[in-house]
């Protein structure tokens, strides 16, 4: 099929279409088409992925516009009797790398003019099993001057396994690689086994532990829209009032541990003790500080009240004026501004050339907030405005986080102001019954930025396809970026100050 600008099918963040009328292409139109639309800066790939189809291996590529507000799906098959080789978007579009690696080692195609095809996630399902995580084949420099520095997997105190390479000269840092897949659960599998829908929520809930409601919310728009199920705008909102209350929590706690790595113990414990307020009020809209049980398909057992709207009123009140007060004082202190400014810098041109989202693209004068360009949930009549900073920083990604809680308490604020929460929720949904033949794609904004669950059904209704995107699998190449010729002693900061998911990458 020729590229056709008239035939390429769109749709908007949420909605569904029917397999059939995604347009399948000859893989030289494809990659035409997915390249020409992805020239314009305007538009980013959201998802890539291939799936079993018969006695093909069927690839999508879902390109998002994010000025229109729409997304490209388009799509191309590979006989599984065809050489298992395709020539390399990625040569021509970096972004894409991180969708062809793990394509590659799913199904053992092989991306010919790839960079450098390297696995991903080292998934027990992977198409070549004699490729172990423990033979990751590391960038290396043969030289006398240098030396090379691993940290992980396994690292002090409870943070998550993931292994960092670093190529020092001396102390200053000249290139770090990070290898994870230290803990695929394989998740898109157990969606597709296990068929109930308390179950398959219970994953979404677990996929990030620290992005409960974002990635749950994910989950319910793909479910809802492949049953064709309404929820009441009463809903949208108040899953949206719960999307930024989890960004509340965790940067404020992202900011106390920024403080904590330099020393810096009044911001740190009272920027801390913010943090337990919110997730407190949480546990009591729902019994969890996390946000568990509270997004449900189709309906909610943990209404949002006009009581809790009271309650989260005052909260925010007494959040703000405390919160103003300590980051003035702490975002204007010059020990901490000389340890910020100035270090692990990512530029914009590095961000767009990586295919940075969320804050990790914010930062760096690039737009990717699904809130404001496809807008879902309460952001439909609510718009949300986006917050751009320009230095790419480790105080940019500080500084970032500041703006966005102010932000998301004047968005929450507004909305409180003129809803009353006086319906009655529906209850969720336990019957389901999916559309045949049918593709959904859903994106939420999580906290880190940008989450995409894809599905597929059969002609049954049943799932043969369960695909997510956690915002990490784009950003981890933005904090090896940020190292380079800093010294070493300055990787703990910019680690933090990027905060990313290793189990939200390794699924």
């Amino acid at each position: 099929m020729e590229p056709d600008n008239n035939i390429l099918f769109t749709l908007k963040n949420g909605q569904s279409l029917f397999l059939n009328d995604i347009p399948v292409f000859q893989y030289t139109d494809f990659s035409k088409e997915v390249l020409r639309l992805l020239n314009n800066n305007d538009n980013h790939c959201v998802n890539y992925f291939a799936f079993p189809v018969a006695e093909s291996l069927q690839f999508i590529a879902c390109i998002a516009n994010d000025s229109a507000g729409n997304i490209a799906v388009l799509s191309h098959k590979l006989n599984k009797t065809d050489h298992q080789e395709l020539d390399s978007l990625t040569a021509h579009h970096f972004p894409l790398h991180i969708f062809e690696r793990e394509i590659s080692e799913n199904f053992g195609i092989n991306f010919i003019g790839h960079p450098w095809l390297k696995p991903l996630r080292f998934p027990s399902n992977r198409a070549n099993k004699s490729i172990r995580i423990n033979d990751y084949p590391f960038y290396s420099v043969e030289s006398e001057e240098l030396h090379e520095v691993g940290v992980g997997p396994v690292h002090a105190g409870i943070i998550e396994p993931g292994h960092f390479r670093f190529t020092c000269n001396g102390e200053t840092v000249l290139h770090l690689e990070i290898q994870l897949g230290w803990q695929h659960r394989g998740i898109e599998n157990l969606m597709l086994q296990k068929k109930k829908l308390l179950q398959r929520t219970i994953f979404a809930e677990n996929i990030a532990g620290d992005s409960v409601i974002g990635h749950t919310h994910a989950f319910v728009q793909v479910i809802e829209s492949l049953n064709g199920i309404v929820v009441p705008e009463q809903l949208k909102i108040e899953r949206s009032i719960a999307l930024e209350l989890e960004r509340m929590a965790i940067h404020t706690s992202d900011i106390s541990a920024l403080c904590t790595d330099v020393a810096y113990n009044l911001g740190a414990n009272v920027i801390g003790v913010l943090r337990t307020g919110i997730i407190n009020f949480i546990q009591e809209w729902c019994g969890n500080r996390l946000g568990k049980s509270l997004i449900m398909t189709g309906g909610t057992h943990f209404p949002f009240t006009n009581e809790l709207k009271g309650k989260l009123t005052v909260l925010l009140n007494d959040f703000e004026k405390r919160f103003v007060e300590i980051s003035h004082r702490t975002f204007k202190l010059p020990s901490l501004e000389n340890r910020f400014d100035e270090i692990g810098t990512v530029t914009e041109k590095q961000a767009r050339s990586i295919g940075s989202v969320g804050m990790a693209a914010r930062m760096t004068n690039v737009k990717r907030d699904i809130r404001e360009t496809h807008p879902f949930g309460g952001f439909e009549k609510y718009p949300y405005k986006s917050i751009v900073l320009q230095k790419g920083d480790v105080f940019a990604r500080f500084l970032l986080r500041r703006k966005e809680i102010k932000q998301s308490i004047k968005w929450i604020r507004n909305v409180l102001e003129k809803e009353s929460f006086d319906q009655i929720d529906p209850k969720p949904q336990t019957q389901i019954n999916f559309k045949p033949e049918t593709f959904t794609m859903s994106l939420t904004e999580g906290w880190r930025g940008e989450i995409c669950h894809c599905a597929v059904t059969d002609s049954k209704g049943e799932l043969i396809v369960y695909k997510i995107k956690d915002p990490s699998m784009h950003n981890w190449k933005s904090l090896e970026l940020s190292l380079r010729n800093l010294e070493i002693s300055d990787f703990p900061i910019n680690n933090k100050s990027y905060s990313l998911s290793y189990c939200g990458h390794d699924l």
